[in-house]
């Protein structure tokens, strides 16, 4: 019989361990505590617009990574940011914000996943579509979308900073208007297979002038997958109005996903 010498058999043994392990094992030593954030935007917007919570996480010493979803399918959303997930170190607290909740909860089955974070953000079950979470909540009149003959949609330019950004300065306000990504509109019918809040513990924060979705809608998503809701003062931006806040919750999380049961 060949017997090992200590130090092959230890490598042996570390390379043995699943990364699932391994993920825990990094979290235990840094007291159960997540130290990764991975943040997703939602339609009509890209990755920039988490700057000032980016911002706030790395000065309080998180690992950020910031996905950029194509916007031009479910799939290939919840694929962008599975790829962002492979590369993480260790376990991860997944944020969504508006659009990106649905992509998060498709996605958040992840197993570097230890918690979601809904921002303004929607929460479909699994079988259910997207546009059927706005199913018997009021109309939002001031956030109106403009859908050109191949399918994409923009928020109209006459009314994006009211529908979208109200409390940003004019320049922010133009500056989102202008650099619109256009989201493919057949992805709101596209039905989840997966529902991530089920499995997962969830918290959301809501924007109470959010003109983007009626507040009951907002409100009834985040009790429905059981979310620790924070309310803020602000609008469909909040993520860049209210950073702070936002990066509050996400640090919550961080602290309490790896010792929190669905």
């Amino acid at each position: 019989m060949i017997k090992l010498i200590p130090a092959v058999l230890a490598a042996a043994l570390a390379a043995s361990i699943s990364p699932s392990a391994q993920a825990h094992d990094a979290a235990a030593r840094d007291g159960g505590q997540v130290k990764n954030v991975v943040l997703v935007h939602g339609a009509f917007a890209d990755g920039s617009g988490w700057r000032p919570v980016y911002d706030e996480l790395t000065a309080r010493g998180y690992r950020v990574s910031i996905v950029q979803n194509p916007l031009t399918s479910l799939a290939d959303d919840v694929k962008a940011t599975q790829r962002v997930l492979d590369r993480q170190d260790g376990p991860a607290i997944l944020v969504g914000h508006s659009w990106g909740g649905t992509v998060i909860t498709e996605a958040g089955v992840h197993d570097k996943v230890a918690g979601l974070v809904y921002v303004s953000a929607l929460a479909p079950d699994a079988g259910e579509t997207t546009a059927q979470q706005y199913a018997g909540f009021a109309p939002t009149p001031e956030f109106v979308i403009e859908t050109g003959s191949d399918g994409y949609g923009f928020i109209s330019p006459a009314k994006f900073k009211a529908g979208f950004a109200h409390d940003t300065s004019d320049a922010d306000a133009a500056f989102l208007r202008d650099s619109q990504v256009p989201i493919n509109m057949s992805v709101f019918g596209t039905k989840l297979t997966q529902a991530a809040w089920r499995t997962k513990p969830s918290w959301a924060v809501i924007a109470t002038e959010d003109k983007a979705f009626d507040q009951a809608m907002l409100i009834h998503m985040a009790e429905r997958i059981q979310a620790r809701i924070t309310k803020v003062a602000a609008s469909h931006a909040v993520f860049m109005t209210q950073p702070k806040v936002v990066a509050d919750t996400i640090d919550r999380a961080a602290k309490e996903a790896r010792r929190s049961t669905k």
